[in-house]
């Protein structure tokens, strides 16, 4: 084999990157033949995404791979989709599993970097699939909408206390319901704005109408519950939805001694969990098939939390089959009540 020869089939051999995703920082380790390259940083600022996006183009062949770390990891995802670059998302509980299967004793941004990239380089190749713009917003809708909400019952917190108390001026309170009354209607404003977007779109449309139509969903419950689930990798199962949501028990069982009480894993996506309680709440007072689920849980010993939680993941169980089947709510089938 010619010098010539070599050369091109060490170019043609793949590379690996892996990008550890900060708020402030990016941070680049390439591989190639299993040996890494020294760890690059950028900023996670628009201009050196461009840039950051922009380097690993030119290599051609390269499967990169980040951790889905909130909202953090979102554009950069996108540039580097739209790009046309081989990538992988990872949930990070998998990567942080990995690395401890490798033994890696220390934890810096490097270390984790180069462990996405030996990721990328070791396990099979799962592409990230991009959601729509449309998607997006409305994610980013839900999202704000509930900081907003969250503000808005700390505020109401806080106004309780101080009414308790004589001492606290007339000017106080004032302008702390001036406080509410703003957010309440910004909250109005987003939600408004929300519902639009989703009225454009018959797809959205559609599975807003089927949200709506369980008994403790109402307007605002749905947009949060469409800004998560539409983002979910398409064709998972319902176990699968359960999994991403955190909603999912842990058995703690070892040998024969240790036998923990089985817990929620809250692995997963945290705003599946918040959009999904006020519903359960407000579904297990109102609907008679999802009280009698309820009570029952609560007649065979579980805690009135642990019945809750148990709502929630039934009902994300039944808004999969919904929106597989395209078809409405049967509290019916969510629970038959005994006779």
């Amino acid at each position: 084999m010619t010098i010539q020869s070599k050369q091109i089939v060490q170019e043609s051999k793949p590379l690996f990157a892996g990008i550890d995703v900060g708020a402030e920082e990016l941070i680049l380790v390439i591989r190639k033949n299993g040996i890494p390259y020294k760890a690059q940083k950028f900023t996670n600022t628009p201009a050196d995404r461009v840039r950051l996006v922009k380097k690993l183009a030119g290599l051609p062949g390269i499967i990169v791979c980040l951790e889905a770390t909130g909202i953090y990891h979102f554009d950069l995802s996108i540039a580097l989709h739209d790009a046309g670059l081989a990538l992988m998302v990872v949930n990070p509980k998998a990567s942080h599993n990995f690395a401890k299967a490798l033994m890696k004793n220390s934890k810096t941004d490097a270390v984790d970097a180069e462990t996405l990239a030996q990721y990328a380089e070791r396990m099979d190749f799962v592409a990230w699939t991009r959601p729509s713009d449309e998607k997006i917003a409305i994610r980013s809708f839900a999202r704000r909408i509930d900081a907003l909400t969250r503000q808005k019952a700390a505020a109401k917190n806080h106004r309780h206390a101080l009414s308790a108390s004589q001492e606290t001026p007339k000017g106080v309170l004032r302008d702390v319901n001036l406080s509410i009354s703003q957010l309440e209607k910004r909250i109005a404003r987003l939600s408004k704005e929300a519902r639009l977007l989703i009225g454009k779109h018959s797809d959205l449309e559609r599975m807003f109408q089927l949200l709506t139509g369980i008994k403790g969903v109402a307007e605002t419950s749905a947009i949060a519950l469409m800004g998560e689930l539409l983002l979910l990798p398409p064709g998972l199962s319902h176990r699968e939805w359960v999994k991403f949501a955190g909603l999912d028990p842990r058995a703690f069982d070892s040998g024969k001694s240790v036998h923990k009480q089985a817990r929620l894993a809250k692995a997963g996506n945290r705003h599946i969990r918040s959009a999904l309680y006020m519903p359960a709440l407000s579904a297990k007072q109102h609907d008679p098939h999802v009280k009698a689920y309820f009570q029952h849980l609560v007649d065979n010993g579980k805690k009135p939390l642990q019945a809750v939680c148990a709502v929630m993941r039934k009902l994300l169980h039944a808004i999969h089959g919904m929106l597989k089947h395209d078809k409405p709510f049967d509290n019916a089938r969510f629970y038959a009540i005994p006779a």
